[in-house]
């Protein structure tokens, strides 16, 4: 029997909707119902449904004692990577129509000069000049033409554009020219969306600024109707505190603060990862970790050195630039949806392509008859034949051994169960460097770091990556199969706000400690009423101070946070993350500050579960089979857990298989498998140290 009050996150991917639910004594159940992706609102209240029928609740009765009801949301990375936004209208100072094009000619290779630019999701037509100019410094220089707004509007209007994007020249530091453009557009123009580029990211940079502020408005009309009517019906349906996002800061915020910056979701669903990574950090027993979420499609990396998770002020998405605060997350196609192919030359690639949620796998037998990295780890005896999640799909070895045979097998002159273990080779490979990515190539050390393998599909992943990075160990959550939905019930509540600033650190007048501590007063004055709103003051309420800095002459900043506004203490601060980023710092180097940063964070009750009581038994599997290990040591025949009947306390050394309620764990030969405390699983692997 469940205690409320209940915590319950919804995440919602591509093939599943995964519920998890935490009771007021912390108890956790997890469930996961097939997504509707033509409307996702009916996959998440079929999650709930399900939840409510497993209680032995009705939907409202289990919602009524829900205090606290977190969604994250793949809804705005998908309009943006379908194409499936609204109609915009941009409107730009004079002379600057083209910057959204232009794109400071950027190219993410420089050596690729034939790969296309992402299309442009405002056509020239629909850019249109604004006449007015305002300076560097914010005094106005051309006084704002209202004739050519109307002009322009005019245009919208008979186009039947369905939001408008105002980006105007320097705004960040003087917006009252967006914010007079706003009023008048929406006095001609009432129903159509209305995004300032002041508003929505109020950074130096034409180019990043006005691309944020275009796509905010491209996904605002298909983001936020579906928001608020989830909210309503899940309102109706009892619940009583209203619905949460998760944002790509990894923090949540209610639909109603969200509802004039959709942009900040365009990472909900992975983001959510932060929350889960701080929770199992106290249990891995280090402040240093590292992990992999491996889905169906893709493989997201997180990173976190001494309890902190790095974040980024800028990110890319299908090859459009965003300047929002986010969760520093290195995204790969390597997925059990991966597709592998046999190319012209002979040569096996894995990805990035994928199978998707339908067909899927041809293991599904769905009507897809392409290889994946799914029916590979069935063709290898890693994964049983049959049903999974319930019975959503049920996985067919006839058919995923005839997709390789036909594709991989044959094409290469090979046995199918080599073809499959290259599958597999080359996927852990992409994930070998997309964990390099975010610590090697950042100054971190792997070998210092524990990886944490997440996702349904990550544990059979984890033991091979961690071996070959290094890794102090490895740590599989029990609920890595819904590890983001879990995290949001462990998120909180988070507004990040920027000043521009443009002042050497050194200038007595001009960033001195006063001006700097009045200018981080004020946002915290802002920070403090939203949080108010929601429901959080006093000591509930926190703030983060921090900074964008760089060696004057330099273009790019390196955040760094500092609460102090002494000179010499943001000094030392920037140059151990400058050091750590590129070996070196100048001696006494002129720095200058280029933006103020300002996290207001809500503080919700810390979450904590009540493990099962531990056994000294020693466990016994339920059955064994032969299961391709490695290359060393091949098929092996091996012992098969049920992890479900697993206790803190018990142990056991590889190889072995685990199967999960949500995933299932390859132990590799010689690994010790421990469960631990709070119910979990660590790894101490036979090359290496342990976690």
């Amino acid at each position: 029997m469940l205690t409320p009050p209940f915590r319950i996150g919804v995440d919602v991917g591509g093939t599943f909707t995964d519920l998890v639910l935490v009771d007021a004594v912390g108890t956790v159940r997890a469930f996961k119902a097939p997504s509707v992706p033509g409307n996702p609102t009916e996959g998440v209240l079929a999650a709930v449904a399900l939840a409510a029928q497993a209680v032995g609740r009705d939907a409202a009765g289990l919602l009524a004692d829900t205090s606290l009801f977190v969604h994250g949301s793949t809804i705005a990375t998908n309009t943006l990577l379908e194409k499936k936004g609204a109609s915009v209208g941009l409107l730009t100072t004079a002379g600057f129509r083209d910057s959204l094009e232009i794109r400071r000619g950027i190219r993410e290779d420089v050596w690729d000069h034939r790969a296309p630019y992402p299309d442009v999701l405002v056509p020239r037509y629909l850019r249109l000049p604004v006449g007015e100019r305002i300076a560097a410094d914010g005094s106005v220089m051309t006084p704002l033409d209202p004739a050519t707004v109307a002009a322009a509007v005019a245009v919208f209007a008979e186009e039947k554009v369905e939001a408008v994007a105002i980006a105007l020249l320097h705004a960040y530091r003087n917006p009252a020219h967006e914010q007079a453009v706003k009023r008048l557009v929406e006095q001609s123009l009432p129903g159509v969306w209305v995004t300032c580029s002041s508003e929505v990211a109020p950074v130096i940079g034409e180019y990043e600024r006005t691309s944020t502020a275009v796509v905010n408005a491209y996904v605002a009309p298909r983001v936020v109707p579906y928001l608020n009517a989830l909210d309503e019906r899940l309102t109706a349906l009892g619940l009583p505190n209203g619905l949460l996002l998760v944002q790509s800061n990894g923090g949540a915020i209610s639909v109603k603060e969200i509802g004039h910056t959709p942009v900040q979701l365009i990472l909900s669903g992975p983001a959510a990862g932060v929350g889960s990574l701080r929770f199992f950090g106290r249990d891995t027993g280090s402040a240093n970790l590292v992990a992999i979420e491996v889905g169906g499609t893709s493989c997201d990396v997180t990173l976190m050195q001494d309890d902190a998770v790095g974040m980024a002020d800028q990110l890319v998405v299908d090859g459009y630039h965003l300047a929002i605060p986010a969760v520093e997350i290195h995204t790969v196609g390597a997925g059990g949806g991966t597709i592998a192919r046999v190319d012209s030359a002979g040569l096996m690639h894995a990805g990035p392509q994928g199978a998707g949620a339908r067909p899927g796998p041809a293991a599904y037998g769905l009507g897809g008859d392409k290889p994946t990295v799914t029916d590979a780890q069935l063709v290898l005896g890693r994964l049983k034949p049959g049903p999974y999640a319930g019975g959503a799909i049920s996985l067919d070895l006839d058919k995923a051994t005839a997709a390789i045979r036909t594709h991989v097998a044959e094409p290469l002159g090979i046995s199918v169960a080599d073809a499959a273990a290259g599958i597999i080779k080359l996927v852990e490979q992409n994930i070998l460097h997309a964990v390099e990515r975010v610590s090697i190539e950042r100054g971190y050390n792997p070998r210092l770091f524990t990886l944490v393998a997440a996702g349904g599909a990550g544990p059979l992943h984890g033991a091979p990556a961690a071996k070959a990075l290094g890794c102090a160990g490895l740590y599989v959550p029990r609920l890595a199969g819904v590890f983001c939905a879990f995290g949001m019930c462990n998120a909180d509540i988070r507004h990040d706000y920027l000043r521009s600033w443009l002042h050497d650190l050194d200038d007595p007048e001009a960033s001195g400690r006063y001006a700097i501590d009045t200018a981080f007063g004020e946002l915290e004055a802002g920070a403090a009423a939203v949080l108010a709103r929601e429901g959080f003051a006093g000591a509930a309420a926190t703030y983060v101070r921090g900074y964008d800095l760089r060696y004057v002459g330099q273009q790019w900043t390196v955040a760094v946070d500092c609460e102090s506004s002494d000179p010499a203490a943001v000094r030392a601060a920037f140059e151990t993350v400058y050091r750590r980023l590129y070996g070196y710092v100048q001696p006494g180097g002129q720095i200058e500050i280029v933006n103020l940063r300002l996290a207001g964070i809500g503080r919700l009750p810390a979450l904590t579960l009540e493990p099962p009581a531990g056994s000294t038994a020693a466990p016994q599997p339920v059955a064994r089979r032969a299961v391709w290990i490695d290359e060393a040591t091949g098929f092996a025949d091996v012992a098969i857990y049920d992890g479900t009947v697993l206790r803190p306390g018990q142990s056991f050394v590889g190889p072995a298989i685990v199967e999960e309620a949500t995933t299932t764990i390859l132990v590799g030969t010689g690994d010790t498998l421990t469960v631990t405390g709070a119910d979990n699983y660590l790894v101490t692997l036979a090359q290496g140290g342990a976690a």
